[in-house]
């Protein structure tokens, strides 16, 4: 005779099949976990229930992973796995009881290692992908705000199931193996990203992969960016287009709304010297381009965001602060801009002056403006800054400012930028001054030019002056 049925639960007023023998109550208890009263009174027991649920229907998993196995008694099992994902993570949605009580049943070791599971699974593909995302969702969801839960979601999961999972080509897989990462992640957990570099260089290729999704650049934009070691051993060991993804957070970090609090300008630093030293040294290779530029040089791409990083960077007082007496900065920039305005002269460079030439491609879109940015970067490092002002004097470049006040179809707002560099080399900075009066006398400085950048050459004697119209600079 069979033992009788247990008569029903009840949870929070509400009946519920106990010991919830079948996927019809399993899925009347997810419902259950939507309401918040519900999770904050739920039964140890109802949990253990669900585990050895999760248990018996994994084991069917694990044995048709091994060998052939009834198509319909795996499916039956995934779909009852799927109900226990999905019910266990409504049950941890701001309920940190829920969390610590599944954490100390030891529910996160079984749930990572049924999901380990799927990899091999052979199975109708929609029903597997439903029964993934639902696993990694909990897993997500039981370390949310919670430091003990996420030691041991990172105990289970690291290193196995984020290489797993950051490239695969489900989506949201890859967001929802994000989301555990920047769950579970601390400093001290860095140092083993540091140790298996795939997985944050996975990160960083899903947010290129990805970029509207924000768990990828949580992840970088809030931990990688917090350890200069990390971005930096990042950055020697990606691909060009990684390197350019990992350089785009930096500069939404840096442009945002709201700047670096000073508490992280320290990082920052490390990033800039990362950045303008990288650049120092690679900068000439953007002159490799032809006139037809490839579909996909991603080695120039990573040069012009690592100038579309440093102009970003100089627009932050303590940035900038460290920028203008970065040893080789200017020198490289003036003298790569020399470089550029002398292929220019050549009809068939990219870098020509009034060229038709048009981007279809990233690189040939990033080539647009170029040298546009390197004379803001110029201004920029001259700003309030005599050492520099003298230094561009120096080394010849104001001559090359004021050939540059041209119209450049492939450098909008050339012109401005080269108005707005002139203004701080010549602001306090007689010598300067001078210079240019002399050259607007040789016919070198084009007294339009002059006048759009605030100036007029007044001639006192024997002395040419240079001195402010009164206006302000036009735009």
């Amino acid at each position: 005779m069979a033992a009788p049925r247990p008569g029903p639960g009840r949870l929070s007023g509400v009946l519920v099949a106990a010991p919830i023998p079948d996927l019809d109550a399993l899925r009347a208890l997810t419902a259950l976990f939507k309401e918040p009263r519900n999770r904050e009174t739920a039964p140890r027991n109802l949990f253990q229930r669900v585990l050895d649920i999760l248990k018996k229907s994994s084991r069917t998993v694990e044995l048709a992973c091994r060998g052939p196995a009834p198509v319909d008694s795996v499916a039956a099992s995934l779909q009852v796995i799927t109900e226990c994902f999905r019910c266990l993570r409504n049950a941890c949605i701001e309920c940190s009881s829920n969390q610590n009580t599944i954490r100390n049943l030891g529910m996160i070791g079984p749930a990572v290692d049924v999901v380990l599971l799927f990899r091999e699974l052979r199975v109708e593909q929609e029903l597997l992908l439903t029964a993934f995302r639902c696993g990694l969702q909990f897993l997500g969801n039981v370390a949310s705000r919670n430091a003990d839960s996420q030691a041991v979601v990172w105990t289970h999961a690291f290193p196995e199931l984020f290489l797993s999972c950051l490239n695969h080509p489900d989506r949201k897989i890859v967001s929802y193996s994000s989301m555990i990462l920047f769950s579970s992640l601390n400093a001290e957990r860095l140092k083993d990203l540091e140790e298996n570099l795939n997985i944050a260089i996975d990160v960083v290729d899903a947010h290129r992969r990805q970029p509207e999704s924000e768990w990828p650049y949580l992840v970088i934009a809030e931990h990688f960016l917090r350890s200069p070691d990390m971005v930096q051993t990042l950055y020697a060991n990606m691909s060009s287009r990684e390197r350019v993804a990992l350089l785009d957070v930096i500069i939404t970090k840096i442009s945002g709304e709201e700047p670096p609090p000073k508490d992280d300008i320290p990082v920052f630093l490390s990033h800039a010297e990362l950045v303008a030293s990288t650049f120092i040294e690679q900068c000439k290779m953007v002159l490799q381009l032809p006139s037809e530029p490839p579909a996909a040089d991603e080695e120039v791409l990573a040069i012009v965001r690592l100038l579309d990083a440093l102009c970003e960077m100089s627009t932050n007082i303590d940035l900038l602060s460290y920028l203008q007496i970065c040893p080789g900065l200017l020198e490289a920039v003036i003298g790569l801009l020399r470089l550029i305005h002398t292929a220019g002269s050549d009809g068939t460079s990219i870098f020509c002056t009034n060229s038709n030439v048009r981007a279809d491609g990233d690189v040939s879109s990033a080539v647009e403006g170029f040298r546009s940015h390197l004379i803001r970067l110029i201004g920029n490092l001259c700003y309030k800054n005599r050492e520099n002002q003298d230094k561009v004097n120096d080394l010849d470049g104001i001559p090359l400012l004021l050939d540059s006040c041209k119209l450049d179809d492939n450098n909008p707002f050339v012109a401005q930028w080269a108005v707005y560099a002139i203004r701080n080399l010549t602001q306090g900075n007689s010598r300067n001054q001078d210079l240019l009066a002399r050259l607007e006398e040789q016919g070198l400085a084009d007294p339009a030019a002059l006048a759009k950048m605030g100036f007029e050459v007044e001639k006192q004697g024997h002395r040419l002056v240079l001195r402010p119209t009164g206006g302000s600079p036009q735009p």
